[in-house]
């Protein structure tokens, strides 16, 4: 086992890890030693020399809540709530008016707290059972099919906004090209998903979209099926996008489904933040002040904690006159003063989570274990305009570990669905897209789904033969 976790590092193997680990084969009663010998010369050649290949299969990358840039632009209709908010901040627009929406630093000042939380805010109009934007904000995602806005969310301060730069940089180092076998899937991740029979304009239009680049992905490759790598939110959408598609488009368009940090059941933080509002670690930020914005997000909504993963046995939030499990979300977002919530979860949201389909196209599942994760709130006598006390338990610091590893029990019975989990002690939800050995297990994991059809001496070394 020593042996073969040192051959799994990224690059050539040391000569000396390899003459160390023939001697101890040749020693094995019944090794074909030729056999073995040129399997383990064929082992000199790294994942980047068979990812460089024409095995190469596309791969494209769908992003998590608040995962990609967004950008926003101001009309006549526009009502600013303050004068810090007039059509003429932020000062830095291109020529036709377009600013960064997401992310934008201004947010951590307290006036400009405010103006960023109107104009993320979504509005649900019941004529049309659907949402739309505040009045006066038009939003779009730029760059679809290309990965450059999920690199970071704001390429002027890199450092402290990096989000998929540095998997994209792991992806082209074994080969991987954007435009040309790496794609994006950037989207405005503040709408999401309605159970069959509510509209849902902007959500089904991604979906529809990355049916597309997927389609284009794969002609423009020879017809190699694409590789999905989702993060967070991203996993719900590819999976809803899996089972409304046929199977046989599936069979033609899709090779593999890797899912990072996937919250399939949701997760208890989604309480908190409906319920006191969440500064996401953004320092400064009042939590309150963006409140209102995040209910109003029909992903937010989509992410509550599932009644199917969570039950009612176990007590979520906890305050002097009221318990919530699972099963009382909907008396949750009443008694948190947010009871225009309770129709749309209830319509909308409520069957979309009801059942986890799967999709029969093989998924890989890498998550990260161990990290402190809310996992029951307390509130006291102050109600819920103060931040809880938390028992954490077992997940990746955002996701339960119950949602993480929610299909693991839905599929158990499912004959025709290939399912694997990847365990990363230690990474937490957003760390996954940059820890090292995450990366590692990640570019490892692309690689094996690479050399699927290969020759059993090239599987060796992109991790079909692992131990």
């Amino acid at each position: 086992m020593e042996v073969s976790q040192a051959l799994k590092k990224k690059g050539n193997p040391p000569l000396s890890v390899l003459s160390f680990s023939l001697s101890l084969w040749i020693e094995m009663p019944g090794l074909d030693v030729k056999l073995f010998t040129l399997s383990m010369s064929m082992m000199l050649y790294s994942c980047q020399a068979i990812s460089g290949s024409i095995n190469l299969h596309p791969l494209v990358l769908v992003p998590g809540n608040g995962g990609n840039q967004l950008q926003g632009r101001l009309t006549a209709e526009y009502k600013p709530p303050s004068l810090f908010c007039t059509r003429l901040h932020p000062a830095r627009k291109d020529k036709e008016g377009w600013f960064r929406l997401w992310f934008d630093l201004s947010v951590i000042l307290a006036p400009y707290t405010q103006c960023f939380a109107q104009r993320m805010t979504l509005h649900y109009d019941a004529g049309v059972d659907d949402y739309r934007n505040t009045p006066g904000v038009e939003t779009r995602v730029s760059g679809f099919g290309s990965v450059k806005s999920l690199l970071y969310l704001d390429p002027s301060f890199k450092r402290i906004t990096e989000n998929m730069a540095p998997l994209v940089e792991s992806l082209e180092k074994i080969g991987y090209l954007d435009g040309e076998t790496l794609y994006g899937a950037p989207y405005d991740f503040r709408y999401g998903l309605a159970a069959e029979g509510h509209p849902c304009q902007v959500g089904s239009k991604f979906l529809q979209d990355l049916k597309g680049l997927i389609e284009e992905a794969s002609i423009s490759n020879g017809g190699k099926p694409v590789i999905l790598v989702s993060h967070s939110l991203g996993g719900l959408f590819v999976l809803q996008l899996l089972n409304r598609n046929s199977p046989s488009w599936r069979q033609k368009y899709i090779k593999h489904f890797v899912a990072l940090s996937a919250p399939w059941g949701g997760t208890v933080v989604e309480m908190l933040t409906f319920a006191s509002g969440n500064a996401l670690g953004v320092p400064l930020v009042d939590p309150l002040l963006v409140r209102e914005e995040q209910r109003s997000s029909e992903s937010n909504l989509w992410l509550m904690p599932s009644p199917r993963f969570f039950g009612r046995s176990k007590p979520l939030v906890i305050t002097p006159n009221a318990t919530y499990t699972g099963q009382d979300i909907l008396r949750f977002l009443n008694d948190i003063g947010f009871s225009e919530g309770v129709n749309r979860y209830n319509s909308r949201i409520l069957p979309l989570v009801a059942r986890l389909k799967a999709p029969e196209v093989p998924i890989t599942c890498v998550i990260g274990t161990g990290v402190s994760t809310p996992e029951t709130l307390y509130y006291g006598k102050k109600g819920f305009d103060q931040q809880p006390e938390v028992l954490y338990g077992d997940g990746d610091g955002t996701v339960n570990m119950v949602s993480l590893v929610a299909v693991e029990s839905e599929w158990a019975e499912e004959k025709n669905q290939t399912l694997k989990f990847i365990k990363i002690p230690g990474v937490s939800h957003t760390d996954i897209l940059k820890d090292d050995a995450a990366l590692d297990e990640i570019i490892e994991e692309i690689c094996s789904i690479n050399s699927e059809g290969m020759s059993p001496f090239m599987s060796l070394w992109t991790g079909e033969a692992r131990a």
